[in-house]
């Protein structure tokens, strides 16, 4: 359970970073503020005919490397200080792995399980409608996130597209293959994830099928690094979702996990598995610790008793300021979330691209830029920390903050 904001996170990692790397006062004030958050009303009318009005934001943290990109999730919790800080985070996660983007990030205030397709669309189509002045294909481009999918994504390109009157695939990714959609943008952040993780051991000198792996979260980043890994030889011992894990110190099998969840609506409850609550799955006997929920989930209360000896951080922001101090104590790894789950932006990217082309390539081709960009990235933050004698979250945002400060000094303060 999280004990501050993320937005303090975010604003600590920052700080941390801008010291060990002197950043100037001018640029480190210009960078701890979002340069322009939006705050909307939902209106939306229900299959009742009753009308719910649920709120929503954009935030644009930063765009001097290029126009913003960041997710938009649909989630009871969400706040604009949330935005915030998931939009500072996609701002330096572009910068760490090379692409022109800046960070971007949108919310609505909303359960979208608790709405049928019609009020989902609905609600999707007025949200797009008061944001569009902040979003187009080279000011903004917004993709999925916690709670929504590619059907969310094209109806938001739909509303665009209908607005400008013609169609603009370019507007969002994450989308449909059939209107402009990239091969592996699906299961993009995860196959990052895994790219990293086992750049990670190869660098620890552990071998992959030794290495016991605990993965909180089953959604599409979750379980689709459960599957990867599975199929890479590692050993899934224990996985959790929403409702709570399970734990099975000889192996859990991808298939098992999948049908179940299936058949019963959640993972509890599988046959020859140990039932274990979300905070328990935290703290099980394993190698390798992969948060892929939401953020806020490791801190100092729960810290001193993760048996992990090394964390890859498949969501934003999992780990509280407090708890990585109490992890580089313990001599835990930490590969922080802008480079361990930048696969997602990375792809998005390559969407983004294909559709100003107007032209396509193979999954396989999709797949093999990325695997290069995140090796590439790793070995960056790697050699970014040993020259500078900092943890890798640490390295990893100033190599980020470094190459977004730089675009900011090239281009001027305007005016």
């Amino acid at each position: 359970m999280k004990t501050g904001s993320a937005w303090a996170s975010a604003l600590s990692q920052l700080d941390e970073a801008a010291a060990a790397m002197q950043l100037d006062p001018g640029v480190h004030e210009v960078l701890r503020n979002p340069r322009r958050a939006l705050e909307v009303s939902v209106p939306t009318r229900m299959d009742d005919g009753t009308v719910t009005v649920f709120k929503g934001y954009r935030v644009h943290h930063n765009t001097s490397r290029g126009p913003s990109k960041g997710g938009i999730r649909y989630h009871p919790a969400v706040t604009l200080e949330e935005v915030k800080a998931l939009a500072m985070w996609m701002t330096w996660k572009c910068a760490v792995v090379g692409i022109p983007f800046g960070g971007a990030k949108g919310g609505v205030v909303v359960e979208p399980r608790e709405l049928s397709m019609g009020e989902l669309q609905r609600m999707t189509r007025r949200y797009t409608s008061e944001i569009l002045p902040f979003i187009g294909p080279e000011r903004d481009i917004p993709a999925p996130d916690l709670g929504t999918n590619e059907q969310v994504m094209a109806w938001i390109m739909d509303t665009y597209s209908t607005r400008e009157g013609f169609s603009v695939p370019g507007v969002v990714t994450g989308k449909p293959l059939a209107i402009g959609g990239s091969a592996g943008r699906n299961q993009a952040t995860a196959r990052g994830v895994m790219y990293i993780t086992l750049a990670t051991l190869k660098h620890r000198g552990r071998a992959i099928e030794d290495t016991r792996v605990v993965v909180q979260g089953y959604g599409n980043v979750g379980g689709g690094t459960v599957e990867l890994l599975h199929e890479q030889g590692c050993r899934i011992v224990g996985v959790s979702d929403v409702k709570g894990g399970v734990y099975n110190p000889d192996g859990l099998t991808p298939e098992a996990l999948r049908q179940h969840q299936a058949d019963t609506g959640g993972l509890q409850g599988l046959e020859g598995a140990q039932d274990v609550t979300n905070e328990e799955l935290l703290e099980l006997d394993c190698d390798l610790l992969i948060p892929a929920a939401i953020e806020g989930q490791l801190t100092r209360l729960n810290a001193d008793r993760v048996n992990a000896s090394i964390i890859v951080e498949a969501a934003n922001g999992p780990t509280e300021p407090e708890a990585d101090e109490i992890f580089a104590q313990r001599g835990i790894a930490v590969v922080p979330d802008i480079l361990a789950n930048a696969g997602g932006v990375t792809v998005s990217y390559f969407e983004w691209v294909q559709d100003i082309q107007a032209y396509s390539w193979s999954e396989d081709e999709v797949n093999d830029r990325l695997r290069k960009i995140m090796e590439q990235s790793y070995v960056d933050v790697l050699a970014m920390g040993e020259s500078r004698g900092v943890k890798m979250r640490t390295a990893a945002t100033m190599l980020g903050v470094g190459r977004v400060a730089e675009a900011h000094a090239t281009r001027g303060l305007y005016p």
